[in-house]
């Protein structure tokens, strides 16, 4: 699932970019634009880490019992 990660990582740079250049340029417009898609790829993350942690426990619970 590294391409996942990627993509996430990607949008985070994304919206941290548009973010700054708000800031640079006064546009509070982009600045919020930018927080919001830092925010989301950052929770997209998040939800994709916390699914990978339960899929690595049910394996190891199978694992545990044989199966």
């Amino acid at each position: 699932m590294a391409g996942e990660t990627i993509r996430n990582k990607a949008e985070e740079f994304k919206g941290q970019a548009k973010e700054k250049f708000g800031d640079l340029t006064d546009n509070k417009d982009l600045q919020a634009e930018g927080a919001f898609e830092k925010t989301q790829a950052q929770a997209k993350q998040a939800a994709h880490d916390t699914k990978e942690h339960i899929r690595d426990a049910a394996d190891d619970a199978r694992n545990d019992f044989g199966h």
